[in-house]
């Protein structure tokens, strides 16, 4: 079959899997609640600016035109993450085709990966990772389409694409990095022997350009985020554990994903494209040796199920319908037994049981319910981040309205960590109080310079901890407990709330140098 036909044949069949892989989304992204994650990229609208401490600036601009459009709820702001994980399966689709797939290959490779806990699991909520996973497939299907084509065009759109890539999350870097030592270990070297090429690199400096100046003028947030991440997230996962995810986290579809692997490094028919498989080895490596979490390779993983459908087809080309049914069924639905424990399509009671029959009769899944911790928990550490907010953003709000209109006129309201903080931020209208404070993550660009205010309302992630701090170095004089959050299964449970009515110079004192150090921090 012709390269034109075998496109014009094919790309409107993956219109199905996209539009199966949308309705599983809006079935659950309005359930349990915002994800803190969530909370603290929907905050970032409402400061625009070409840079924070976490993240580049897409999620913000994606966050402001998600309120713009849709409003401020959950379901609002789980549109765009729908929408790009349809995307997604698109270009897994396509992609699927230009290695010479057909309909048994594109299902297959389609099914496996809205199926696969990982995917459904990333796809649903607001926050940079689906965005990256999209950007990361669109690459491999434009370099794909610039060697099936050798149109230069395609150069230029992908250096539009690593740009934004970029601008969404810095593990764009990483993974371009991978595909051209890939490719240049690979017999397409030539690929890079293009003076579009140049161009295309130019192209996608650009873009980052306003990024990268905003890293220097802020003496590299970025780098200081990374320490912090490795000491007190990354250190936790040893290369064992990564492996191990690695190889649980897509289930069944682990051997359609493998088959795809070995059919770029091995099969004849796929040598053209045998640097996505080297690409996928380094960036596996190096993620591995970095103590990386799991979820930072999964972008890699599409053209991996691609070629894995394009295998799994030419071994049974020769075989009847049912066998190649059944073979669909075996990779894809053992998975759905998985389903409501990484997308929340049921009810909280029902998923619990599913987390304890999990736990009990799946042991290698025990990991889903296993936090940064390394702990058991009665949920999954996503599912628990979700709950709670609303319970805290009340018990704010009645604190702040027990107090007179006058002094009302002279609180704040602070909180320990971007959780907290983003949720308060996203309720204040709801629950009628002031903005919230805090110095944490990328609250602390925009914090106040002092705490003028003579009442606080104080949010204290560790559970009392802080206070027992600040009046043993004479920091404040009266306070009360005001509430805390109850709920069981929040990952907040136990999280204090306290009014304190006598703020005295140290705690301002320690409060101002804590915001110049966090604003100041260098490598």
């Amino acid at each position: 079959m012709s390269y034109k036909n075998r496109k014009s044949t094919y790309a409107y069949f993956i219109l199905i899997f996209v539009f199966v892989k949308v309705i599983l989304n809006l079935f659950a992204i309005s359930h349990f609640g915002f994800h803190r994650d969530e909370f603290l990229h929907l905050a970032l609208a409402d400061h625009l600016d070409w840079g924070y401490k976490e993240v580049p600036p897409i999620i913000a601009i994606l966050a402001k035109l998600s309120i713009t459009l849709f409003g401020d709820s959950v379901f609002a702001a789980r549109i765009f993450p729908t929408i790009c994980s349809g995307f997604i399966i698109w270009f897994t689709g396509l992609i699927t085709i230009e290695f010479g797939g057909r309909k048994f290959a594109i299902t297959l490779a389609c099914l496996a990966l809205i199926f696969s806990p990982a995917f459904a699991a990333s796809g649903y909520l607001f926050q940079p990772v689906v965005f990256d996973q999209f950007w990361w497939v669109l690459t491999v299907w434009l370099l794909i389409k610039y060697l099936n084509t050798t149109d230069v065009k395609y150069l230029y759109w992908l250096g539009l694409v690593v740009g934004l890539g970029m601008l969404t999350k810095y593990t764009m870097a990483f993974f371009s990095f991978a595909l051209v030592i890939g490719i240049l270990i690979s017999k397409q070297r030539k690929l890079l022997f293009n003076i579009h090429i140049l161009g295309a690199v130019a192209l996608a400096f650009l873009i980052c350009l306003p990024n990268l100046l905003w890293q220097i003028h802020h003496h590299w947030p970025l780098v200081s985020h990374m320490k912090a991440l490795r000491s007190e997230q990354l250190d936790y996962i040893t290369p064992t554990e990564f492996i191990e995810q690695q190889l649980t986290v897509h289930g069944v579809a682990l051997f359609v994903w493998f088959t795809g692997l070995l059919f770029l490094i091995f099969s004849f028919r796929l040598r053209n494209f045998q640097f996505l498989a080297i690409a996928y080895a380094l960036i596996f490596i190096f993620l591995l040796l970095m103590d990386g979490k799991n979820y930072y390779l999964f972008g890699a993983y599409p053209m991996l199920f691609a070629a894995g459908g394009f295998g799994f087809e030419r071994w049974l080309k020769t075989s009847g319908y049912a066998l190649r049914t059944a073979t669909i069924a075996l990779f894809v639905l053992p998975n759905l037994l998985l389903f409501p424990m990484v997308l929340p399509v049921l009810s909280l009671n029902q998923t619990l049981g599913f987390f304890r029959f999990t736990n009990k009769n799946i042991p290698p899944f025990q990991f889903i319910t296993t936090w940064e911790d390394l702990k058991q928990h009665p949920t999954t550490q996503d599912y628990a981040d979700m709950l709670g907010w609303d319970e805290l953003a009340k018990k704010v709000g009645e604190a702040y309205h027990s107090l007179t209109p006058e002094q009302q006129k002279q609180t704040l309201v602070y909180a320990d960590n971007y959780g907290e903080a983003g949720a308060l931020h996203h309720y204040r209208k709801q629950f009628n109080y002031p903005d919230v404070i805090s110095l944490n993550s990328s609250f602390t660009l925009w914090a106040p310079d002092s705490l003028d205010c003579k009442y606080l309302i104080y949010v204290d992630a560790d559970k009392g901890g802080n206070i027992k701090q600040f009046v043993a170095g004479n920091m404040i004089g009266s306070y009360k407990k005001i509430g805390e959050i109850e709920y069981y299964l929040a990952r907040e449970k136990g999280t204090g709330i306290y009014l304190i009515t006598d703020i005295k110079a140290p705690l301002q004192e320690r409060y101002m140098k804590e915001l110049v150090k966090k604003r100041l921090e260098k490598f």
